[in-house]
């Protein structure tokens, strides 16, 4: 890795960075227009400190995940994307393996939609990226590791943040295994795909599914679903999911109709969740 080369790269990009371009404010008095070292990590989803031996060259060795994160986070451009793989040592991921990458117009289409709760998985239902409006919704930003994998809440884990009855739930289950099954297939040589079907198969419901003789796909039409928040109680929402073939994104947008009771009580969890991070 080359370390020096690496962090200068990544503070002469954090510079350049306005906080308005990624949904911060920029009140305060800064010391320059691009974002502040916390801002940068707070979006990558990384810690303070680790982002910081990053730019020092005191840490060597980002993972893939980390990379992607920074440079969706910078908003990179595709070369530069590339450039940043390589400082650090690595290739950016080729066509055979599962991508995290979100395309420069996808991101673009993802910051007008503040008002909506929007969340981005990739094609092993790994959760990229999700906005504001779904942290309001789900509390997402707690989610580590495993726990921010769609099959393994859905399957093996809590179960989905939204509220459902048995039936709906049996239905969903069966279409995401399906899905990740579809993904295996496409993306044989992905070494990542095989390792989370393996601690899937530790869950026997999880196998059942894998192993059934039935393939019904992820059901990608718009759907009605109920979410219990803490504070404004029950929040009625549609949910329909785009898929980004280039990149095999699943984009999954909610919305309410507008000036329903929904509606409000959306805009007021949305509300109550960004004080609740800002402070």
């Amino acid at each position: 890795m080359e370390t020096r080369e690496f962090g200068q790269a990544v503070r002469r990009w954090r510079d350049r960075v306005a906080p308005e371009a990624v949904g911060l404010p920029h009140g305060g008095r800064r010391r320059a227009e691009g974002l502040r070292r916390e801002e940068l990590a707070g979006l990558a989803g990384i810690s303070v400190d680790y982002l910081t031996r990053l730019e020092q060259g005191r840490a060597t060795s980002p993972s893939m995940q980390v990379l992607e994160a920074l440079a969706r986070a910078l908003r990179l451009s595709d070369p530069e994307r590339e450039l940043l793989f390589r400082l650090a040592g690595q290739a950016a991921p080729g066509p055979g393996l599962v991508s995290s990458r979100i395309p420069p117009s996808v991101q673009r289409l993802l910051d007008r939609l503040t008002g909506n709760p929007v969340v981005v998985y990739d094609a092993m239902w790994n959760l990229i990226v999700a906005n504001a409006g779904y942290e309001a919704l789900t509390g997402a930003s707690a989610w580590q590791g495993i726990e921010r994998n769609g099959v393994w809440r859905n399957v093996v884990g809590p179960g989905p943040a939204a509220v459902h009855t048995p039936e709906q739930l049996a239905e969903q289950q069966e279409g995401i295994v399906a899905d990740l099954r579809l993904t295996a297939a496409k993306y044989p040589n992905d070494p990542r795909v095989k390792k989370l079907v393996a601690e899937l198969r530790t869950s026997p419901l999880f196998t059942r599914l894998w192993e059934s003789a039935e393939l019904r796909a992820h059901d990608d039409r718009s759907r009605h679903k109920y979410f219990d928040h803490p504070a404004v109680g029950r929040i009625g929402l549609d949910c329909d999911t785009l898929i980004v073939a280039g990149d095999d994104l699943r984009i999954m947008v909610y919305s309410a109709e507008p000036g329903s009771e929904d509606a409000e009580r959306l805009e007021l969890a949305i509300v109550l969740g960004t004080q609740a991070l800002a402070n």
